[in-house]
C-alpha cells in the first residue's frame, strides 16, 4: 500500500487541515485497494473464499479504524456529524473494486459503530483497539425459523442456542455482532470472540448466485458463552430507529458502486469492439450513466440527512428518526432501480458474450443480482409512502429537518 491516512498524523497540518487531509488520504487508500480487489476479483469468486489479502490491505491503510471515533484514534465515520458521506464514498469504492470487499467493510462499520452508539466507553475504547490490530467486525443478524436464543447466566453473561444464517465472513471474522432473543422475547447484542470460543460452521448452506468471496455461512452457537463484557447495549437497541433501517443507505453504497463498475466493465468491452459511436448504445448508456447519478444524488442528500440525526452521530432535534427512515428507505430503492436499469442496460448493450464466464460482466452481474436481494424492499417503499401520506408538512418540506 503507498497511501494510508495514519500518514498524516505525522504532517504539519494541524486541527480542520489535519482532518481534512486524513479524510482525503484515507479515500485515496481505500480508491487504490478497490484497485487491487478489482485485479483479484475473479480469482476469488472462483475459489470462493474470504478476500483475506485485500483485508490486509484495509488494515495496513488504516481503513479498519475509519469508523472509529477520532478521539479513539479513528476517523469517525459514520459515528461523527459531517462524516457521513466520507463513509458512504468509501463504501462506494470498495463495491467498485469487488462487491464482496465492500459487503464485508460495510458490516464491519455497522458493528464498530453499535458498539460506539450503545456500548460502553471501555467497550468502545476496546473495539477500537483490536479494529487497530487488525481484526474485523461484523453483524450477524440473519436466521432461520429456530434462530438463536441468549439465556443469561448468574454473574450476567449469556450462553447462546442455535445458528445465524449468512454469516458472511465465517470463519474469519474475529468479532461478529450475533443478535438474539431473550427469554422474554427482547433481543439483545453481544460480541463474539470468535478466537476464544468454539461453534460450529456449515459451508455448504452458501452456494449462492454471486457473492461468493462473501463466504457468508451459517453458523452454530450452541454452548457458546459470552461474558458480561461483551453484551452490548440494553435490549432491543439493534432494531431502535433510526440506527436499524436507516442504516441501509450503507449497503445501497456499496450496490452503487458494483453498478458503477458494471458500466465502467461495459463502455471497455463496447469501445473495444468500435461500437461507441452506435447510437442506439448511446440513448441505452446514455440513461444508464444518468440512472447511476441520480443513484449518487440520493445517497449524497442522505448522507447530509443523516448528518443531522443520530446515524450520523449527531444530537436528537433537527431531523426526525421517521424522516430519517423514510429517506433512507426513499434512497435504498432509487439505487436498487438504477443498479437494475444498469444491470438491464449492460447486458442488453454487450449481449450473451458478456454474460460468458470468463467475462467480467458475467461475475460482477451475479454478485450484484444477489447483493440487490436485501430484505422486505416492499415494506420499505410502502413505510416511506405511509410517512408521506401521514406527515402534515407540505411535501416540498418533509425532508428539510429544522433547517
Amino acid at each position: 500500500m503507498n497511501v494510508s491516512f495514519r500518514d498524516t498524523a505525522v504532517s504539519s497540518v494541524s486541527g480542520r487541515d489535519a482532518d481534512d487531509s486524513a479524510l482525503h488520504a484515507a479515500l485515496a487508500a481505500a480508491d487504490e485497494v478497490a484497485g487491487r480487489a478489482a485485479a483479484t476479483a475473479a480469482a476469488l469468486d472462483e475459489s470462493g473464499v474470504f478476500p483475506a489479502a485485500e483485508f490486509r490491505d484495509l488494515a495496513v491503510a488504516g481503513l479498519l479504524t475509519a469508523p472509529v471515533a477520532r478521539e479513539l484514534g479513528g476517523l469517525g465515520l459514520g459515528v461523527e456529524p459531517g462524516r457521513t458521506g466520507a463513509l458512504l464514498d468509501l463504501l462506494t469504492s470498495l463495491g467498485r473494486g469487488n462487491l464482496a470487499v465492500g459487503r464485508l467493510y460495510e458490516g464491519h462499520a455497522n458493528a464498530l459503530g453499535l458498539i460506539q452508539t450503545f456500548g460502553t466507553a471501555a467497550q468502545a475504547a476496546g473495539a477500537a483497539a483490536d479494529a487497530r490490530a487488525g481484526r474485523r467486525f461484523a453483524v450477524w443478524n440473519t436466521e432461520g425459523a429456530a434462530g438463536v436464543t441468549m439465556n443469561p447466566l448468574p454473574g450476567g453473561s449469556v450462553r447462546l442456542h442455535g445458528a445465524k444464517t449468512f454469516a458472511s465472513g465465517a470463519g474469519e471474522i474475529e468479532r461478529p455482532i450475533v443478535t438474539g432473543r431473550l427469554p422474554d422475547g427482547g433481543w439483545q447484542m453481544a460480541v463474539i470472540p470468535m478466537d476464544r470460543v468454539r461453534t460450529t460452521i456449515d459451508s455448504d448452506s452458501w452456494r449462492p448466485l454471486g457473492m461468493r468471496a462473501s463466504v457468508s455461512f451459517a453458523i452454530d452457537f450452541t454452548g457458546v458463552e459470552v461474558a458480561t463484557t461483551d453484551v452490548i447495549g440494553a435490549p432491543n437497541d439493534y432494531y431502535r430507529r433510526p440506527w436499524f433501517e436507516a442504516g441501509a443507505i450503507r449497503f445501497a453504497a456499496v450496490q452503487l458502486g458494483g453498478a458503477q463498475a458494471l458500466l465502467d466493465a461495459a463502455r471497455g468491452d463496447l469501445r473495444e469492439r468500435g461500437r461507441g459511436d452506435d447510437p442506439h448504445q448511446q440513448t441505452r448508456f446514455g440513461a444508464a450513466a444518468g440512472a447511476a447519478e441520480g443513484a449518487a444524488l440520493w445517497l449524497r442528500a442522505a448522507a447530509s440527512m443523516a448528518d443531522r440525526s443520530p446515524l450520523g452521530g449527531a444530537a436528537p432535534g433537527d431531523v426526525a428518526d421517521a424522516t430519517m427512515v423514510a429517506y433512507a428507505n426513499l434512497a435504498r430503492l432509487a439505487v436498487e432501480r438504477a443498479c437494475l436499469d444498469v444491470l438491464e442496460a449492460v447486458t442488453r448493450g454487450v449481449g450473451a458474450r458478456g454474460l460468458l464466464r470468463s467475462h467480467p460482466i458475467e461475475r460482477i452481474c451475479r454478485d450484484l443480482t444477489l447483493y440487490l436481494r436485501q430484505p422486505a424492499p416492499d415494506a420499505a417503499l410502502a413505510a416511506a409512502g405511509s410517512h408521506v401520506l401521514t406527515e402534515a408538512a407540505p411535501t416540498h418540506r418533509l425532508w428539510r429537518g429544522t433547517e
